[in-house]
């Protein structure tokens, strides 16, 4: 079997049983951080002795994807964890669950923590409806198109995006959509100096211009309101 094994964001004490037993009977683990792999088994006390810990990141992903899969067709079972958080999302695999599933390989999803699911329930923000789009591109041309089509959904948009970029663009989110709309800037979730900036985008602009962030950040942005959709239109 292909297990997708979510592993924790920050706090140990959020890995599930399952995912232990997992872990602990994979003879493969494809990781996209050997090291950070290792410490993971490490602190559980999950010997590693027999097993073949192996590089699975974006990089190696062509590479290794059919290997892969040929070391599952042999009746071997592979379990898959990112740096933290649930395998695929923003993250390496979704190549090798597709060659698993066209070669009729069963794949076991083993759920857990999730940056912005735990940003979600969180931020305040409606979570009737979300759009989950990952990390914005760099480019700005790209990454404006991306926005301006997003802003006039009415679901709460989520984000991932590097602490260094964060206050840049932040003054281009105010300006597509609108100062007053509301957000969240959630950073470091389940560690130690984990904060939720709930304000709107040009109060938070301002705020992360004098105080830039530190750490993983998750921005949630509210979706828009009919009340404000139908005045745009007047």
């Amino acid at each position: 079997m292909l297990y997708l094994v979510a592993t924790p964001i920050g706090n140990l004490s959020d890995i599930s049983q399952r995912a232990l037993e997992v872990l602990t009977q994979a003879p493969i683990i494809a990781a996209e951080d050997t090291r950070s792999a290792r410490r993971l088994l490490s602190a559980f006390n999950i010997p590693n002795d027999g097993k073949q810990i192996l590089v699975y990141e974006d990089h190696s992903e062509q590479r290794m994807a059919p290997r892969l899969i040929e070391e599952l067709r042999a009746g071997k079972d592979v379990a898959v964890v990112s740096e933290g958080g649930t395998p695929l999302v923003s993250d390496t695999g979704f190549r090798l669950v597709r060659a698993a599933i066209e070669a009729g390989i069963q794949v076991v999803p083993i759920p857990g923590a999730c940056a912005a699911i735990a940003a979600l329930t969180g931020s305040g923000l409606p979570v009737h409806g979300f759009i989950y789009r990952g990390f914005l591109p760099k480019k700005p041309g790209a990454r404006r198109r991306i926005l301006e089509s997003l802003k006039d959904r009415e679901e709460t948009l989520i984000f991932y995006e590097s602490p260094q970029r964060v206050p840049k663009i932040m003054p281009e989110l105010a300006e597509i959509f609108g100062p007053a709309r509301r957000a969240c800037l959630a950073r470091e979730i389940t560690k130690l100096h984990e904060t939720f900036l709930r304000m709107t985008l040009q109060e938070l602009a301002v705020q992360v211009e004098q105080t830039p962030p530190r750490g993983e950040c998750t921005l949630l942005i509210e979706g828009v309101t009919r009340e404000r959709l139908e005045d745009a239109e007047e």
